[in-house]
């Protein structure tokens, strides 16, 4: 057995061994103890993950077995449980790989386990990895290692080194003189100083915490990034909003971006490094310096490679890597932030059984209106022109009033979008002669147009001219904000910023659970849901939501929970995840009405003949009197799951959704130039960012209230403190009409 093969034997060993660390039992002590959370709450949902139950049916159905974790708490869990399978699973690969080349040692295995990100196993691996051709692999094959050792030694003065030198002199090799040898020497250190893990680790929390980005403009056009034309601010310091507008800048190549640091102390730490052991663990290249005795002309030639090793190899990577590190970090606050305007905006409160009237402001192409009954059905569609440059303002009062009499209009939800003030201050006008009480909404439009060009659109509304169906939409979001909007991309909702510049794929994940949890803590009507949403209810994907709609439409509608056992591809664990989220109104049994589940209906029958069938006012109460506990040990349930069926049988169409406030917009105000600093308006909140709110006060620019003007108190977070679709009370402190912006504040109001 040769040298090799006894060693990659020996190494594959290790490896197997090593491999079973990562097991079930490290990675949820982990998870409990970063979440401060216990160790069986941990393993008991991972448990449940892996049997493949959906985060939103564990929050409601499994409160027992989690300990009560909520939803946030279930997603930030799961997140963790990714991320270290991922991790794991590096490690494991890496071993392997390792193991494969005969280089696998304790010591290396010990040192994978260790690490905390892949990045760090990434640089254990990093001497290992097979490369393309170097400077250092070149002067390798040239047979210029020794002389590297040589000098690592550090023991031969000059002409010592000059002798030794001349015997690595080898034309056939390409090695033609002596400086090419030192040269050659030189590369193949700074190489293995560049692979060592624990160097480059240090560098990187060097270049984390005293390292500098740099700004500079490529021209001297003006441009939305003129503040960082001349930039600069610590790494450790920079807003995630700042790194995400740079990037920007920088990919539209208006702007120079560097990262930099004091060279001279990276230099100094990395030869402290190299004299203090090790130089890497490199399968080619292991040397101590000696730090008892140091020939003067060896430390000029390893502090040269320490130069050119920093210079060439280690900060060009560690740049790279700590540009795509705060890259990752923007996005992530991005994200969280989209998600919470997200949430915000789909859980406003519907307004139910309200006709109401979609008006699609426009200049040129006059304003669509859409007749949308409270059931959600268009019945009629037409278009006005009150705006200019017609101003038919007689015309489109008739037709209005005419509308709102003939189909009992009860709100008119008006688009926010081109010509929205005029059309707001044209139906205030209107509404002020009609003889019933309307009231009027400004809606936020945002993505309408995109959703009356989709196939959906067309499918709804085959006959329907684009702009009509933008009508349409505009009425139900007022009607059932979150029953329309699933309709659309969330990313199209406009509530997020630089969301083009994110990782697409992390971006619609994160939105799609927030989209998943709000459909499933309201609960969704079986008989009236559309496929886009019934897709977001747990267990039920595209395709299933489909053979919902279409088994609905042939059989008519459903009248119990049961008749989902007959869907096409709706299998038994599909029926556990969604029954519970989908109701029934006026169904036969009251149970399909409310949120509880059918493995809880025997419990829930029991109960209430246990209780003399009372009324739903009455079941608490009898409840009490009875008690919780015994009640509890006596269906065979839990107390958290017996308090839930209680409430849901009390207020069975419970909707979670609070109630929106009307924006009471200023009819004297229409455009910019109207604004003057002082003056108090009312709008609505339209996007909340790390750094302040953008308000919509109806003239077309929405206005920033800045985080420094959201409270006459400190605000850390805005998120926290305001929420998209939320109504306030601002000042006017600026406006810039050429760059289009409006400064708002909140302070004293």
């Amino acid at each position: 057995m040769t040298k090799q093969t006894e060693n990659s034997t020996q190494a594959t060993q290790i490896y197997q061994k090593i491999s079973e660390s990562a097991s079930n039992s490290v990675l949820c002590k982990r998870i409990a103890k970063e979440l401060s959370i216990s160790l069986p709450q941990v393993e008991s949902t991972i448990a449940l993950i892996d049997d493949g139950n959906t985060i939103p049916f564990i929050a409601r159905y499994r409160k027992e077995v989690t300990g009560n974790l909520d939803d946030e708490q279930l997603r930030n869990l799961h997140e963790k449980l990714l991320f270290y399978k991922a991790l794991f699973s590096k490690k494991d690969d890496v071993k392997r790989l390792i193991s494969e080349l005969g280089f696998l040692t304790q010591e290396v295995a010990d040192s994978i386990d260790r690490c905390e990100t892949t990045t760090e196993v990434e640089d254990i691996y990093r001497p290992f990895r097979p490369k393309r051709k170097t400077r250092a692999s070149i002067a390798k094959e040239k047979g210029l290692t020794g002389f590297a050792l040589k000098i690592l030694e550090c023991k031969d003065e000059e002409p010592a080194l000059l002798s030794y030198a001349t015997t690595f002199i080898n034309p056939e090799k390409g090695v033609n003189e002596i400086q090419e040898v030192f040269d050659g020497a030189c590369d193949i250190i700074a190489e293995a100083i560049s692979e060592d893990a624990a160097l480059r680790k240090r560098l990187r929390t060097l270049y984390n915490n005293t390292g500098i980005i740099e700004t500079k403009a490529k021209g001297t056009k003006e441009s939305v990034f003129e503040m960082y034309y001349d930039y600069h601010e610590p790494i450790s310091r920079i807003a995630g909003h700042r790194i995400l507008a740079i990037n920007r800048g920088e990919r539209e190549e208006i702007l120079n971006v560097k990262l930099a640091m004091d060279n001279d102390f990276a230099g100094s730490l990395i030869l402290e490094h190299c004299s203090s052991g090790k130089l890497a663990q490199s399968p080619s290249l292991e040397s101590v310096i000696p730090s008892n005795y140091k020939a003067r002309a060896c430390m000029d030639y390893i502090t040269r490679a320490c130069a050119d090793s920093w210079k060439r190899l280690i900060e060009p990577s560690l740049e790279n890597e700590i540009r795509n590190s705060l890259t990752e970090f923007a996005e992530e606050k991005a994200i969280n932030i989209f998600a919470a305007n997200l949430k915000s905006t789909l859980m406003l409160s519907p307004i139910k059984g309200k006709n109401v009237l979609g008006f699609d402001p426009a200049y040129r192409t006059g304003c669509k209106l859409a007749v949308v009954e409270s059931t959600g059905k268009c019945l009629v569609t037409t278009v006005i022109y009150p705006t200019p440059p017609q101003s038919k303002v007689t015309e489109a009062s008739r037709v209005l009033l005419s509308l709102i009499g003939q189909f009992k209009i009860d709100m008119i939800a008006i688009g926010n979008g081109t010509a929205s003030r005029e059309s707001e201050a044209f139906v205030s006008a209107v509404l002020k002669e009609c003889p019933t009480t309307v009231k009027y909404f400004i809606v936020n439009e945002a993505g309408a147009s995109v959703y009356s060009a989709s196939a959906l659109g067309t499918s709804e509304f085959p006959d329907f001219d684009v702009s009509l169906r933008s009508a349409v939409s505009i009425a139900r979001r007022l009607q059932d904000p979150l029953a329309e909007l699933v309709k659309i991309d969330p990313q199209s909702i406009g509530v997020g910023q630089y969301q083009h510049d994110m990782n697409q794929k992390k971006l619609k994940e994160n939105l799609g659970t927030v989209v998943e949890d709000c459909v499933n803590a309201v609960g969704v009507d079986l008989n009236t849901a559309s496929p886009s949403l019934l897709s977001y209810v747990a267990g039920i994907n595209q395709t299933t939501a489909k053979n919902i709609v279409s088994f609905r439409d042939e059989n008519g509608a459903f009248t119990s929970r049961t008749q989902l056992k007959k869907v096409p591809k709706l299998g038994a664990k599909a029926f556990e995840q969604c029954a519970g989220f989908l109701r029934i109104p006026g169904a036969k049994d009251i149970l399909d009405t409310t949120s509880v589940h059918p493995e809880s209906y025997t419990a829930a029958r029991k109960l209430l003949t246990m209780l003399g069938n009372p009324e739903p006012g009455e079941l608490k109460i009898k409840a009490q009197q009875k008690g919780i506990e015994d009640l509890a040990s006596a269906l065979s349930i839990g107390i958290l799951t017996l308090t839930d069926i209680i409430d849901a049988i009390i207020k069975p169409g419970r909707d979670p959704r609070e109630d929106i406030a009307q924006a009471e917009l200023r009819s004297d105000v229409l455009e910019m130039k109207d604004l003057k600093e002082g003056m108090m308006l009312v709008g609505v909140v339209r996007n909340v960012s790390a750094f302040g709110a953008f308000v919509d006060i109806g003239v077309h620019q929405d206005g920033l209230v800045h985080i420094s003007q959201l409270s006459d108190t400190f605000v850390k977070d805005p998120v926290t403190f305001i929420k998209a679709g939320q109504t306030v009370r601002v000042k006017v402190i600026g406006v810039d009409i050429p760059k289009k912006r409006i400064s708002l504040s909140m302070k004293g109001l």
